[in-house]
């Protein structure tokens, strides 16, 4: 692009931005992580095969590296990054859908910086889109609003409120929302938190303690009867909160592992949740009984609790949620094998090993098929109606292995739709995927 303008704003927040830039508001189409819980592509007719000289409509340069989710809103795909040797600096960047071409770029200073490694979250909080813009969430504590041009909206430094923030390997919660609420999951070692900020001044609204274990994962609206709970899960425990006040509805502790998989809601108070075993495919019956369907009930004296609905026998997961596939639930363990299983009674209806290999991005269902996005950047398609893969594709050709696991590479981190493309994240690439070449 051209004509790009820099200057300085308050509290070291830098923006940068087209001279003329004509967005059109529209309605989000992938607002938020996972789609807020709703990993379905419903509008998008998403490719089926593609490689690096095929059906790539565009790809877009990342500024440094991330690991958050893109979303879709106001006619733009917006992404989040950090960079410098200590993750210096965070940014916000949005890309017109149609060309993939930078519209603008928010850069801002990290409040708490960090050794930059592999070993760290980076930028791994998935941004929102509201009515009125954005709002960003890194793991360093800043919380910044904007605009649908990248005019800042107002800002936070939870470190400066709250304190430091210092967790095992960083954090990876994204946001969630209502019509008027922002929720912020600070799962820290010392001290955890929740908060509840109006998203259209950032008043904070309430805050309540987190769940006090190691988690991963994001904070999930789940419906029950005329209202929701605000679901977090964390190791060994899962926590429901009111939405409205913060007061903690529940408990549930029968299950382990959970440390990186966001409850997916089914229906009226019933999730999925995930969970993984560690040790690939060894202990997968001991391992599987944490995965499965769980439902929220009231009982006679007005208060609620959860309990499983069915377990898995044999079905684990990795970082990728399971999901709602028709009317199955869609499991993938760390080796790309996919189970389905009936969503009423969890009975395995199918299972299929696939070339996709362990996936960190959630799968997102398209009519008749779900896509496994491999985090070595093999995405998987896979019939829901056959039950077996018809389709392996890349962006990019496969890359040697160097013995240091897929940190070492090119890792695959997210998918979302934006019609008529599917578009995938790498840490410092977007690709946006197109079908019009398929016959």
């Amino acid at each position: 692009m051209s004509d790009f303008h820099r200057f300085s704003l308050p509290l070291g927040l830098l923006v940068s931005f087209a001279a003329a830039i004509d967005v059109v508001a529209a309605p989000p189409s992938w607002p938020e992580f996972q789609n807020g819980g709703q990993a379905v592509a419903a509008e998008v007719k998403l490719p089926t095969h593609w490689a690096p000289d095929q059906n790539i409509a565009w790809t877009a340069d990342i500024v440094g590296y991330g690991q958050s989710a893109p979303i879709v809103a106001h006619d733009q795909i917006v992404v989040t990054s950090t960079s410098g040797e200590n993750k210096d600096d965070y940014h916000v960047s949005a890309y017109d859908c149609a060309s993939g071409d930078l519209r603008w770029q928010v850069d801002l200073k990290n409040p708490s910086p960090f050794k930059n490694t592999p070993m760290v979250s980076r930028a791994a909080p998935t941004a929102i889109a509201t009515d009125t813009g954005y709002i960003a969430f890194f793991e360093g504590g800043a919380l910044i609003a904007l605009s649908p041009e990248g005019k800042m909206l107002w800002q936070k430094d939870l470190v400066a409120e709250y304190g430091k923030i210092e967790a095992r390997h960083g954090l990876s919660a994204s946001l969630e929302q209502n019509n008027h609420l922002v929720f912020v999951w600070v799962e820290r070692g010392e001290e955890p938190y929740i908060l509840a900020l109006n998203k259209t001044d950032g008043e904070v609204v309430w805050k309540a303690p987190g769940v006090g274990a190691t988690s991963w994962a994001s904070p999930r609206l789940i419906p029950v009867g005329s209202s929701h709970h605000l679901v977090c899960s964390a190791s060994g425990k899962i926590v429901g909160l009111d939405p409205a006040s913060g007061e903690r509805l529940w408990e549930f502790d029968e299950i382990s592992n959970n440390t990186s998989c966001t409850p997916m809601p089914v229906g009226d108070g019933q999730f999925l949740i995930g969970a993984s075993d560690g040790r690939g495919e060894t202990a997968a019956g001991a391992a599987a009984a944490s995965n499965g369907l769980i439902e929220i009930s009231k009982g006679e004296d007005g208060k609620f609790t959860a309990a499983y609905k069915w377990q898995a026998k044999k079905a684990t997961s990795t970082f990728g949620s399971p999901v709602v596939a028709g009317e199955t639930a869609a499991i993938v363990n760390r080796t790309g094998v996919l189970y389905r299983l009936d969503l009423q009674t969890g009975d395995q209806v199918s299972i299929a090993r696939t070339a996709a290999g362990g996936i960190w991005a959630t799968p997102i269902v398209s009519g008749d098929r779900i896509y496994l996005f491999g985090n070595k950047g093999t995405t998987s398609v896979v019939s829901l109606t056959e039950g077996k893969e018809i389709a392996s594709n890349r962006c990019w050709d496969a890359e040697a292995e160097s013995g240091e696991g897929v940190r070492s590479g090119s890792v695959l981190y997210a998918a979302a739709a934006a019609s008529p493309y599917l578009i995938l994240r790498r840490g410092d690439k977007l690709y946006a995927i197109s079908a019009e070449d398929e016959k």
